[in-house]
């Protein structure tokens, strides 16, 4: 991770907390794959509640309080981001306000360029899973085969569509088994 996630880390109230290592690795996946968009999709009040109850010193930050309220700031790619976020909501587990800005930031986060649990800042993709499986819990309970995660929530979407991603009629024979289904550890 990058000098943002630094610097936030130092804001936090608790760094080894996931969900807070979630939110600033989110923070600084949007804000490097999308430089001119609101801070992981959420609006000024909502991110400004998010800073102050995980990085309250984090108020030193201008480029991130000026750019979560600008009005030239446009959302996340939101057609993605709104689909990826809907996908989130319909399987959370509360209605709190940390699991509405965590799906923002998981959602945010899919359009990073590493595996998702990289993206998020975590150490490994158990600590994604044991977050999942806590916080959206449903959602986490029909990735039977264990697929990697942005790999299975882009899946998701894809049967929502009706669009058979898979080039074969089973995962089990697709040419590209590995590249969902195998292990993280490269890269």
């Amino acid at each position: 991770m990058g000098a943002l996630h630094s610097k936030l880390m130092l804001a936090a109230q608790n760094p080894a907390d996931p969900v807070t290592r979630a939110f600033a690795g989110a923070l600084e996946t949007s804000r490097i794959a999308l430089p001119m968009a609101r801070p992981i999709g959420l609006d000024a009040v909502a991110f400004g509640a998010l800073l102050e109850r995980y990085f309250p010193a984090a108020n030193d930050f201008p480029e991130l309080t000026e750019q979560a309220g600008s009005e030239c700031c446009k959302a996340l790619r939101a057609d993605e981001h709104d689909d990826l976020l809907q996908l989130l909501l319909e399987h959370r587990s509360d209605g709190s306000d940390e699991t509405l800005w965590l799906a923002s930031a998981v959602a945010a986060a899919c359009l990073g360029g590493n595996h998702l649990w990289q993206d998020l800042g975590l150490a490994n993709r158990q600590e994604l899973s044991d977050l999942l499986k806590t916080r959206f819990s449903s959602l986490y309970a029909c990735n039977t085969g264990n697929m990697k995660w942005k790999k299975f929530f882009y899946k998701q979407l894809c049967e929502r569509a009706g669009v058979n991603a898979c080039r074969a009629p089973s995962c089990r024979v697709c040419d590209d088994y590995h590249n969902c289904f195998g292990s993280e550890d490269e890269g």
